[in-house]
């Protein structure tokens, strides 16, 4: 059995997807999304296969490129999630990962048997500690397994991406040489991953530099570097740009950052960054930017939580003012303190909170969409009785506000039809 995709190949330096005759341009960025995979081995993040297909639709949706769908030879769960959403997905190429082995990869190929465009994903440890004290094998048995692993995975899909573990705390020449052998051997995708989340974007970017530079097989051939960065010193998302500006044109990532410890690069911050900050990376990608907040929440209704309030992009305060100060500026220009509009990432408004932190303008313009009209004077007395309530209360619902009033601008309530907006 052979599973049958897209292969990148290059002809006359440029990179071309042989199977849909498009070329690819060399800022464009793929976005690998293993939230199904390293996502779901986070603590209260198991899914069943129903829920990994309705998180997958939803991947498709938001534009992803490949969604690595699982860990085939992990368990019964994993071959049958994998298999389900080959049949079921159609856009993005699906990937399965692999252990170094001739049983891991054979296994992923028949979970992969349906897919229109399949990719298997094989890894093994290239730093000493992880050679000596788990796998107990040597560097040259190491190189060994490479080859003979990336040619077995070829033989049966064209397209294989080859990861070796602990990247960022592997000895450069041996790591430069792994890539190497993973290279001639036929991977397509050369992932090189901060496992343990311990590199710092100078370093990260300099690794992908560096390896580039010294195997010049890796242009020749249209092979893509690739990012898989965790976040256990809160670096993720820098490291996997830092990664972009040193030539990965894939990164790999999650929905809310999911994933093993601290989790992975969130697939949002860094979509969002990009977007953002077009002027300082200069890369394309297909991400549908106005689905990642609803691609967030359903993720947080399918495992045990949802994101902390202050997470970036998709958070619950993450388009919230409450200082005044802010608040002011807000209504002024949105552009004061936001630098993207909620509508960008598919939240539907900004959120002016009040509290004890909030100014005049916050709290008439509150009064105006409840359709109540004040003076000058009359908006300073009800702002001083706000404070105090304020003061004792952390949640001001609009029933407190209006209790605050006076009767007689209750009384000049405007309709719901002709209050503000």
């Amino acid at each position: 059995m052979r599973v049958f995709c897209e292969r990148l190949v290059t002809v006359n330096s440029e990179i071309w997807l042989p199977l849909t005759g498009k070329p690819m341009t060399n800022n464009q960025v793929f976005f690998f999304d293993t939230t199904l995979r390293d996502g779901e081995q986070s603590p209260g993040c198991s899914m069943t296969t129903q829920e990994k297909l309705t998180m997958a639709h939803a991947l498709e949706e938001v534009g992803v490129d490949i969604i690595e769908a699982g860990f085939a030879m992990a368990s019964e769960g994993d071959f049958a999630a994998i298999s389900t959403i080959t049949q079921a997905i159609r856009k993005p190429r699906i990937a399965s990962l692999a252990r170094a082995s001739k049983e891991d990869i054979e296994i992923a190929a028949r979970a992969l048997q349906f897919a229109d465009r399949a990719r298997i994903h094989v890894f093994l440890a290239s730093s000493d500690l992880h050679l000596e004290y788990k796998l107990k094998m040597s560097r040259a048995q190491a190189l060994d397994s490479t080859g003979e692993s990336v040619r077995l995975a070829k033989s049966l899909c064209d397209d294989v991406e080859f990861s070796p573990e602990d990247a960022t705390r592997s000895d450069r020449e041996f790591l430069v040489e792994m890539v190497r052998v993973a290279v001639e051997a036929g991977a397509t995708t050369i992932n090189m991953p901060d496992t343990v989340g311990y590199s710092t974007p100078e370093e990260y970017g300099a690794m992908f530099r560096e390896v580039r530079e010294r195997i010049p097989a890796i242009d020749e051939k249209g092979v893509i570097l690739s990012s898989h960065c965790h976040d256990d010193l809160g670096l993720a998302v820098a490291n996997s740009l830092a990664a972009i500006q040193n030539g990965a044109r894939q990164v790999e990532c999650t929905v809310n950052g999911i994933g093993e410890r601290a989790g992975n690069a969130a697939l949002e911050e860094i979509a969002a960054a990009l977007y953002v900050r077009g002027d300082k990376y200069g890369v394309t990608n297909g991400i549908v930017m106005g689905n990642l907040f609803p691609t967030s929440e359903v993720l947080g209704q399918l495992i045990t939580f949802r994101p902390s309030p202050n997470k970036a992009v998709v958070g619950g305060n993450a388009f919230a003012h409450e200082s005044g100060i802010h608040q002011h500026g807000m209504l002024a220009n949105p552009l004061c303190y936001e630098i993207m509009t909620p509508q960008l990432v598919g939240v539907s408004r900004t959120s002016l909170v009040l509290g004890k932190h909030s100014g005049r303008a916050a709290l008439r313009h509150r009064l105006e969409q409840l359709g109540f009209e004040v003076s000058r004077e009359e908006l300073q007395h009800v702002y001083y009785r706000f404070v105090a309530l304020a003061d004792r209360k952390k949640n001001i619902y609009d029933q407190d506000l209006v209790g605050l009033l006076p009767d007689g601008i209750r009384e000049r309530r405007k309709p719901a039809g002709q209050a503000a907006s």
